[in-house]
C-alpha cells in the first residue's frame, strides 16, 4: 500500500493546492462550499448558479474531467490525479454540488455505454456546469430491489411512451436531463427487458414534486411520468439490456458517496474542537466516543489509501466501492449520535439559534440519505458477502420468471 505521493504526484498536488488557493475562496464565500452555513441557509437556486460558477471555473481553468480525453473536454489525466484533486477541493469544503450526478455518474455511464452522439452532446456541456442531471430510477415499489421496477416504455414509432412513478429523485425539479430506467419487455425476467433512457426534464408530462426531508429542504422528489415521450435515439446502450446500464452508474454512485461527495463528513478535529467548546472533552464517556471515531475515520482513511494504491498504479477498483460506502454510511450513524451526545440540550436548537447554524443538526439528521442513497447499508453487505466473500445467494425460486408473473405472485 502507498500512502505518500510518487514524485510526479506530490508536484500535480502542489500545482491543484495553488491553483486552488487563488481560485477556491471567492466560490466558499459565495456559498458553493459549506461556508460554515447550514444546508437551509442557502436557497436552491442560489445554491445551483453557485454551483455551476464553480464548475465554469474548473472547466475554465483546465481542471474539469481530469481523467477525461481532451476529445470530450476533459484533461487526459490518471484516476489518482482526480482522487488528489479532490483531496485538496475538499480542504476547502467546495464542490459542485447539484451537478454531480451528471459528472460523476451520467458522464462515466456515457463513456461506457454510450453512443457517440450522446457523448458528444452531452459530455462537455456537463463539465462547463450547463447542465444538470437526476436520477429516475427508484420507485415506491423498487428501491432496494431496483430490478423489479415497473415504469412502462412502450414503443410508438420512432418514440417511447413512458408511464409510471420516480421516487427519492435529488434535485428532479432543477434537472435539466433526467436518466430514466423502464421497463421495455414485461415478458422477460426482471433483470432483463429494463432500457436505460435520456430525457429531456422539460418533456410535456412530466409532474414533479419536492419531498421536504427530515433536514427542512427539499432536493429529493417524487416524479409522475405520463405519456411522456423519448426519442428512440435517446436509448443508453440496447433495448431491454438497460440493466448492465444502470450498474455502471450504480457503483459510479456508490464511489460518489463513499469519497463523501454526496454525504456530510467531518473530521476528527472538528470532533475534538466541538467536545473543547462544549466543554465536554475531559468527559469519560465523550471520550471513549472520540477514541472510536477517531477509529472509524482512521479506517475510511486506509480504505482511501486501498483505492489510491490501486488507482496509481492504473488498475480500476472492483468492489472497494460498496465495502467504502458502508463504512462511511456507519460512520456517519455512529458519529452522528456522538456529536449530539457531545452536544447535550443544545443539540435540540435549530437555524441560527443553534451552534454553528445547524451544522451538527445536519450531520445527525442527514446521516440518513447517507445511509440509503445508493444503496442501503443492507444491499452493500448483499453485494459485499456475494461478489467479494463468494457466500452463495439468497434462494429465490421465481429468479428466472418473467417480470410479468413475478409482479402477481
Amino acid at each position: 500500500m502507498d500512502l505518500y505521493d510518487s514524485p510526479e504526484e506530490a508536484t500535480f498536488r502542489a500545482d491543484v493546492r495553488a491553483w486552488l488557493a487563488e481560485h477556491a475562496p471567492r466560490h466558499v464565500a459565495n456559498g458553493t462550499g459549506a461556508g460554515g452555513k447550514s444546508a437551509q441557509a442557502v436557497a436552491m437556486p442560489d445554491h445551483v448558479a453557485a454551483a455551476r460558477r464553480w464548475q465554469r471555473t474548473l472547466y475554465d481553468g483546465g481542471w474539469a474531467g481530469i481523467t477525461l480525453p481532451a476529445e470530450y473536454g476533459g484533461r487526459g489525466g490518471t484516476a489518482i490525479q482526480q482522487v488528489i484533486f479532490n483531496e485538496e477541493q475538499a480542504r476547502f469544503g467546495i464542490n459542485s454540488g447539484p451537478l454531480l450526478i451528471g459528472l460523476q455518474m451520467v458522464i462515466p455511464t456515457l463513456l461506457a455505454h454510450g453512443s457517440d452522439a450522446q457523448r458528444a452532446a452531452h459530455v462537455d456541456p456537463i463539465l462547463r456546469g450547463e447542465e444538470l442531471w437526476c436520477q429516475l430510477f427508484s420507485e415506491p415499489g423498487a428501491g432496494s430491489d431496483l430490478a423489479s421496477l415497473g415504469t412502462r416504455a412502450v414503443v410508438d414509432g420512432d418514440e417511447y411512451v413512458v408511464n409510471g412513478q420516480k421516487v427519492w429523485n435529488s434535485f428532479a425539479q432543477v434537472a435539466d436531463y433526467g436518466i430514466l430506467l423502464a421497463r421495455t419487455d414485461p415478458s422477460l425476467p426482471k433483470h432483463k427487458g429494463i432500457t436505460y433512457f435520456i430525457v429531456p426534464m422539460d418533456t410535456p408530462g412530466f409532474d414533479i414534486r419536492p419531498l421536504r426531508q427530515i433536514t427542512g429542504i427539499a432536493h429529493f422528489n417524487e416524479v409522475f411520468m405520463t405519456d411522456v415521450r423519448i426519442p428512440a435515439d435517446n436509448v443508453v446502450g440496447e433495448v431491454d439490456a438497460g440493466w448492465p446500464v444502470a450498474r455502471t452508474t450504480l457503483g459510479s454512485e456508490r464511489a460518489m458517496i463513499s469519497g463523501g461527495s454526496s454525504g456530510s463528513s467531518t473530521t476528527r478535529d472538528d470532533i475534538i474542537a466541538l467536545a473543547k467548546t462544549r466543554g465536554v472533552e475531559v468527559d469519560p464517556s465523550v471520550r471513549q466516543g472520540i477514541a472510536e471515531a477517531y477509529a472509524r475515520i482512521s479506517i475510511l482513511e486506509y480504505l482511501g489509501f486501498r483505492l489510491r494504491t490501486a488507482l496509481s498504479r492504473g488498475e480500476m477498483p472492483g468492489q472497494e466501492a460498496s465495502v467504502m460506502k458502508l463504512a462511511f454510511s456507519q460512520n456517519a450513524a455512529r458519529t452522528g449520535d456522538l456529536v449530539m451526545e457531545i452536544m447535550g440540550a443544545d443539540g435540540m436548537l435549530w437555524g441560527e439559534d443553534a451552534i454553528d447554524h445547524s451544522r451538527w443538526q445536519n450531520y445527525f439528521l442527514g446521516q440518513y440519505a447517507v445511509r440509503i442513497g445508493g444503496g442501503t447499508d443492507e444491499v452493500q453487505r448483499n453485494i459485499i458477502a456475494e461478489q467479494v466473500l463468494g457466500l452463495p445467494r439468497e434462494l429465490v425460486d421465481n429468479r428466472g420468471a418473467p417480470w410479468n408473473e413475478q409482479s402477481k405472485s
